[in-house]
Formats: C-alpha cells, structure tokens, sequence
C-alpha cells in the first residue's frame, strides 16, 4: 500500500470514529423545526425536497404557501394527487403586485387559520409554512403567535420555515438553521425565470 493510501486510509478511519460518535450520541426522537433562509435561491426547493421525503414514506404533510402560492410550482403540480398531502395557498399573489396591505392580512390571515390547524393536527408529520418570514416581517402576523403555535404543536410534528430575513426569535428557537447565500442568480443578469428549474 503506497504511503498516500495509507494516509487516506487513516484518515478515513479517524472520521469514521468520529461520525459513529455522534450517531450513538443522538438519542432523542421527536419533530424538529427547521428554518431555510438566506437570500440565496432554493429555500422553497428545499422544503418541497423534504415533502417529497416524507410522502415517500407514507406521511401526511401539510403546505402552507404564504406569497408564490398563484405562481405556477412544479413540485406542487407533481405531488397533487398525493392523498396525504394538503396545500394551503395565500390567493393574492406577492405582496408587492397587490400592495393592499389591508386585504394581504386578511388573506395571511386566512390561511394562517388552516396553517394552525395543520400545526395542531398529531396526524400531520410535516408542516411547511412556506415564506412566513415575509409575514412576519410587514406585520400580517404577529411572531408570538407564530411561536406559540409552533412551541405547542405535537412533539412529534417537523414544521419546516422558508423565507428570507427569518425573525431572528424563529431561529433561537429553530433545531436546524440553514442560510441560502446567494453568490450569483441568473435573473440579475437579465435571465428569466424558467419553468421546471426556477419553479
């Protein structure tokens, strides 16, 4: 065995021991509140990745789309038919096309009815509350009352939080925080979005 062979071959044995430490350490199993944010593209990919993970397996999920929900979505589209999935869609398209911040709340607030009977549903597996953050952010919602609802959801329920500038109580409490960071986005270059790729 050469030496750089050896080499790897100690290193990857010292990761494994590594790994294998925090896999005997993780013990405890319940939901989990997970925040995509971050400007950078595929905060929504990502929580759609994970309905399609959980569907896979037979697990009610629930969609709560709060500003691209009149935009056309692929993933929506292919998983319709799922029978353990719901989608629930703010109907006024983005905020910035309507700017009626009057009807906009009464519109979040609509749909942010059936997002807490979702999060209060022990048969729901998934809860994805998809660009919330922009909610909280003009004011259609308040963030104790998001916090609420998610703190008392049944232990065992993942929710999944999309949006940019994620309130920063959102990821005190959030199990897992990831930060989407754009380095470069096609459309500032003037291309347009593309349907199949971009939604």
């Amino acid at each position: 065995m050469s030496d750089r062979d050896t080499r790897h071959k100690q290193s990857m044995q010292k990761l494994k021991s590594h790994v294998d430490k925090k896999v005997a350490a993780a013990t405890e199993q319940r939901g989990l509140l997970l925040v995509f944010t971050g400007n950078g593209k595929g905060k929504t990919t990502a929580a759609w990745g994970t309905v399609t993970r959980a569907l896979g397996y037979g697990y009610r999920v629930g969609v709560v789309q709060f500003i691209k929900g009149m935009w056309e979505c692929g993933e929506r589209e292919r998983l319709a038919e799922d029978p353990n999935l719901e989608v629930a869609i703010m109907a006024t398209g983005f905020t910035w096309e309507t700017q009626n911040r009057e009807a906009d709340t009464r519109a979040c607030q609509a749909v942010w009815a059936e997002a807490e009977r979702m999060l209060a549903d022990p048969e729901v597996y998934l809860v994805v509350l998809d660009e919330i953050t922009y909610m909280l952010k003009f004011g259609y919602l308040d963030i104790a009352t998001v916090k609420r609802a998610i703190e008392q959801r049944p232990r065992e329920q993942t929710v999944i939080v999309t949006g940019r500038n994620a309130h920063r109580e959102l990821t005190a409490m959030a199990d897992t925080v990831t930060e989407m960071q754009e380095v470069r986005h096609a459309f500032n270059e003037g291309v347009q979005a593309r349907r199949g790729i971009d939604y």
